[in-house]
């Protein structure tokens, strides 16, 4: 005996949600990769002193793209399929994810000061290391680092040495002349509020895929029950 009418609705808006879950995670992966074997990106973990919590957040994101992905495609099938077994793991992955999430976000809330300070002492030595060296693995470091924090130097005088791995403000041949510690300063301090909010987000949407999967298995099951 299949589910009535609205619960059948029910069903199929839990496919579209893990779909799009799935799809979330193929996304994840992909950028999780780029930024590990990228020649752009990849060249921050390979210079000396580089912070370990750089290279093991980009494998703990691979492994929760992952993760994501085998939740999506439990949720699809358990859905379709009305499979009481896949929806029960879905439920079991997703709260674990969601479980991490919690653990990863206090983590770095306790841990915030010293990861600012760790990562402000990697560039410093990496700008100091390529003023002494002009190595290029240094140089691709810097950039990357830079133009992605829209920075330039440790004091942000960009008339020196380095001023080759500063970018340019927008529509003109002025280098940016923000420094690079305040520019992280910024990006942990500033910014912290929307990446809470973000994590939130996520958190409730977890908590909607949670309540949803064990409606439908209790739906499921009842239907059968009376079978």
């Amino acid at each position: 005996m299949g589910l009535g009418g609205g619960l059948s609705f029910f069903k199929y808006m839990m496919f579209a949600f893990n779909f799009l879950f799935w799809l979330a995670g193929t996304a994840l992966l992909a950028i999780a990769l780029w930024l590990r074997f990228d020649k752009s990106t990849s060249d921050l973990f390979q210079v000396s002193g580089s912070p370990s919590t750089f290279l093991t957040g980009v494998y703990l994101l691979i492994v929760a793209a992952a993760l994501m992905m085998v939740v999506g495609f439990l949720g699809c099938c358990g859905a379709i399929k009305e499979s009481p077994l896949m929806l029960g793991l879905f439920f079991m992955f997703l709260f674990l994810i969601f479980i991490g999430e919690v653990a990863a976000g206090i983590w770095a809330l306790s841990n915030k000061d010293t990861i600012v300070e760790e990562v402000k002492n990697f560039y410093t030595e990496t700008y100091n290391n390529y003023l002494a060296t002009k190595q290029e693995t240094l140089k691709e470091a810097l950039r990357v680092f830079q133009f992605s924090l829209q920075c330039c130097g440790t004091g942000g005088i960009n008339f020196d040495g380095a001023r080759d791995t500063c970018p340019k403000k927008q529509d003109t041949e002025q280098f940016v002349t923000t420094s690079c510690p305040a520019a992280i300063d910024d990006l942990f301090n500033s910014k912290l509020h929307i990446i809470g909010g973000v994590g939130i987000g996520i958190g409730v949407i977890m908590i909607f895929g949670m309540i949803c999967s064990m409606m439908l298995l209790c739906a499921i099951k009842r239907t059968r029950d009376v079978v």
